[in-house]
């Protein structure tokens, strides 16, 4: 029996005792019930709730903490168990926290800072504005620039389908290159017609350069589209190249509103809230799934993948490079600033204003 089983003479003979004195075991048992290791949770009465302390948001900052600022990782977990006594392994520490309900999850972007009071008012003014344009028939449009590329063989991310084994190959660094550069692309997006235009700017992303953005696509697309139109409603964010705070945003939509004849209605996301604005989700967010995991090569590449854009709802982009230079840093006196025909909305009218054309 020892030959045949492999095991020691000692365990074969204690098992024909047990045999031997009527001792079954149930169905498919190899051991009696209640036989085997004891659960370390028993046998370590606090092991848990040592772990559940450790792994509490408040224990990182705390500075009796032995984990502060120091990443929780399950090794770096059972290490701090065993200093406090405990005998366990990082596989255990994984288990247990499994048990307890956690997993591995990475930061989410949801919080957006301080809230202002009039943010849900503005939202609902906003809404309305762009309504009533819309519903008159005249042209309102969402605007922001995109964030800046890297031109070059750089990685991008996503995955596309490729041959098995056969990915894209990239620098291992994302150095800008000197020759190439980077591009700033500013979107119009036209909120009736479900329609985007990207001026692909190669030098700073001013408020000279969002303006022409504007009238880029006003030339191109929006003068053809709406023949009759007699304002241009804009809801933009409250900062970058295009923030109510700039002067030179007003002096530049002063000097559209003169040559379109257009009176121009700008309403101006508030502070932390850009992800409101229907440019980022509308057309932004198409434009980086349709080139997602393809390296951005060339200027005239990211023109046509900005081009080649499309949603199952319809939409259009069209994309036209922008080899302009805008000075950095222009001063606006206040002088400039007094001509501007500028009428305040009664609700926040640092948000929200029209400039008129002076030749009316």
């Amino acid at each position: 029996m020892v030959r045949a089983t492999g095991m020691s003479a000692t365990t074969v003979a204690k098992g024909m005792r047990e045999i031997g004195a009527g001792e079954a075991l149930g169905a498919g048992r190899v051991r009696r019930a209640g036989g085997g290791r004891r659960p370390l949770v028993e046998s370590d009465p606090t092991l848990l709730s040592d772990l559940e302390a450790l792994v509490a948001d408040e224990a990182r900052g705390d500075p009796e903490s032995p984990l502060l600022w120091t990443a929780k990782s399950v090794r770096t977990l059972a290490g701090a168990l065993r200093a406090r006594g405990h005998r366990v392994s990082h596989e255990t520490v994984a288990k247990l926290l499994r048990g307890l309900g956690y997993s591995l999850q990475a930061n989410r972007k949801t919080r957006e800072g301080a809230s202002h009071p009039d943010r849900d008012a503005q939202f609902r003014h906003i809404n309305a504005a762009v309504a009533c344009a819309v519903g008159a028939g005249e042209p309102a449009i969402s605007v922001d620039t995109k964030k800046k590329e890297l031109i070059g063989d750089f990685k991008n991310g996503g995955q596309q389908w490729r041959p098995r084994g056969r990915p894209v190959e990239v620098r291992t660094k994302d150095f800008k290159d000197k020759a190439l550069g980077k591009v700033n692309p500013y979107g119009v997006y036209d909120i009736a017609s479900d329609e985007g235009w990207v001026s692909v700017g190669i030098d700073a992303d001013t408020a000279e350069f969002a303006v022409a953005s504007i009238r880029s696509w006003w030339e191109h697309l929006g003068k053809a589209r709406y023949p009759d139109a007699t304002t241009l409603t804009i809801t933009a964010d409250c900062g970058g190249s295009n923030g109510h705070r700039l002067r030179l945003w007003k002096v530049q939509l002063q000097r559209l509103a003169d040559e379109t004849g257009l009176e121009i209605s700008v309403c101006h996301f508030p502070p932390g809230t850009s992800k409101w604005n229907k440019i980022e989700h509308r057309l932004f967010s198409f434009i980086a799934r349709n080139w997602r995991g393809q390296p951005l090569v060339s200027r005239q590449a990211i023109v046509s993948l900005i081009g080649a854009t499309t949603s199952t709802a319809g939409l259009k982009v069209y994309a036209r490079l922008d080899g302009a230079s805008y000075e950095r840093g222009v001063k606006v006196s206040d002088t400039e600033l007094a001509a501007v025909n500028l009428a305040r909305d009664d609700f926040h009218g640092e948000w929200n204003y029209v400039i008129k054309p002076r030749s009316c």
